[in-house]
Order: C-alpha cells, then structure tokens, then sequence
C-alpha cells in the first residue's frame, strides 16, 4: 500500500542522515522514513506538505494501447492515426506523438524495435516488457507532492485540495491517532467551508458534495489567479477548453492550492496548464500542450509528446 502523510522531517532520524530521506507522518498513525529517488529536488518537498509514495511500476496505459493497435507484432502510427481521427478524437496527432515517444524509450532498451519511419515492431508480451522496464528505471522510491500546503491551510483555501480529495473518498485509510485525527478535523472544518460556499450541504449527518467538485474548486481559483496575473503582465488570460490545444513560450510556474501550473505565454495573451517536472527543460521555450480534464499532453518538437 502506498504511504500518504505529511513531511514532518528530512533525515532527522539518527539512522538516516542521508539527507536523500524523507520523514513521513502517515495518515495511517504509523511515521514512515522514506529513501528518495537520487537526484530527488527536496527543496520541492516542504515541510508540512502531504506526499504520497508511488507504487512499484505497473502497466500503463500508452502500452495497453500500443499493443491493442499494433497488427501482427507490429505498430504503425498511420494505422493509430486513421483509427482517432474516425473516432473524431480531437487532438488525433498530439496522441499519436505520445505513443512515439513511449516506443522511443523502449526501443532504447531494446524492448521494441523501430524498423522504419513510422513502424515499430513490438513483443506479443509487451505490457510486461514494458512494465519490467520502468521497473528497472526506478532506483529509489518515488514519492509525489499531493499539496505544498498544510492541513490547516487547506481548510479555507480557495482551490481544489488534497482534503477535498479526501472528503469525496471518504476519508478512507485515516486511522484514529496520530495524524489520521488532525486530517478527520481539518477535514470536518473543511466541509463547513464548502457549506458557507454553496459547494456542500448537510443532511442529517452526512454531508453531500456539489457534483464536479474538484473542477469547481480549481476553476474558480484559476480565474482568480488569471485576472491578477493579468493585472500584472498586461496580457490577456485565456482558460484552455478541455480538449483544444494550447500553445506558448513556457515563462514559468506557479504553485497553487489547486496544483503546480506552466504559464504559457504568446505575446498577446496567456494560459495555467497543469505542471509536471518533463517541461521544466523546456523553460523559456515554445511548447504545447492539450488539456483534459487533470490530464495532459504535451509537445516539445514535431515528433515528441508526453502525457501526464
């Protein structure tokens, strides 16, 4: 089961100096003392933030893909191509170009081999390859940021949280000491928050969540922050339709209760799209992206994309 809690402390136990080690107040009571991935950024990780670890490489979906395409052992990307664009996919291409990339580190591996322009030849068995890959990859533990902020913050903060995360689930996995109490109680403080916002009502003893919650809550902070930062920049703030593309030079990030956002500029206006560590080599460049929902694909050159 993956750890989630919050960092109390970064190699402050005497048998882990290492400052590549995270303390972990689980949410299950238990503390946990977790080895970071190398070249983990533990500035990135702050104290009083709420982590989760990743599990062990499983299968993914690009490969399940790849192989439900792939026609006698082999993947061709016009085949995949013709298939999205009769199934009226909006963004046929920018998904296309996550699947090359994917073939492209497998095939550095030898797991898949590119024998023309456009063609791979992939094994019958190539979700375990490819699993078995990652697998190989992962030297550490990896350990993800659920939110910089913490619980006490999260209680009034105009943003989809991690605790709202926790309400819709239903608050499982919390135990009844330690950690998982103070997370029930923000929790609770949480929900009267959601009720004074027209987001929540109470039901006898149950609280009923408006629907599309999360995307509510993260809207309304992204329109907030958009006005400000167009009051500062003079440039016009454009909300990407789920689904389009967005294009732009990559300026920098922003963290906000709702996530790590990419401000993608063009000149005359810009967009918030959800971050992730791949474009931090692309700052100050021309990238694209395409938004769906939380996910998102992007574009650093003709053939490359990855989706996140």
């Amino acid at each position: 089961m993956p750890v989630v809690g919050r960092i109390a402390g970064k190699g402050l136990a005497d048998e882990f100096q290492d400052r590549g080690y995270l303390v972990v107040d689980g949410i299950d009571g238990r503390v946990h003392y977790l080895k970071l991935a190398p070249g983990a950024d533990l500035a990135a990780l702050p104290i009083g933030g709420i982590v989760q670890t990743k599990p062990p490489a499983q299968e993914r979906e690009v490969d399940r893909n790849i192989a439900a395409v792939a026609r006698d052992g082999v993947y061709r990307t016009a085949e995949h191509l013709a298939r999205l664009e009769q199934a009226n996919d909006r963004s046929p291409q920018s998904v296309v170009n996550v699947h090359v990339r994917r073939l492209e580190a497998l095939r550095r591996t030898g797991v898949v081999e590119r024998v023309a322009d456009g063609v791979w030849k992939v094994p019958t068995n190539l979700t375990m390859k490819a699993q078995q890959h990652d697998a190989q990859k992962a030297l550490g533990l990896t350990i993800e940021l659920r939110s910089h902020l913490r619980v006490d913050q999260q209680v009034r903060a105009n943003g989809a949280t991690w605790l709202d995360r926790q309400l819709i689930e239903g608050g499982n996995g919390l135990a009844a000491h330690g950690f998982g109490v103070q997370v029930r109680d923000a929790m609770r403080k949480r929900a009267d928050f959601l009720i004074e916002q027209g987001l929540a009502e109470r039901k006898g003893w149950r609280i009923v969540l408006a629907r599309e919650l999360l995307s509510t809550l993260q809207n309304r902070e992204l329109a907030a922050v958009g006005r400000s930062l167009q009051d500062q920049t003079g440039l016009t703030y454009r909300r990407p339709a789920d689904g389009g593309q967005v294009s732009g030079v990559y300026r920098r990030s922003i963290q906000l209760a709702s996530g790590r956002f990419a401000m993608l500029e063009d000149g005359v206006g810009f967009s918030l799209v959800p971050w992730r560590q791949a474009i931090e080599r692309s700052l100050g460049r021309q990238v694209s992206a395409v938004v769906r929902g939380q996910s998102v694909i992007w574009q650093f050159g003709r053939q490359q994309g990855l989706s996140v």
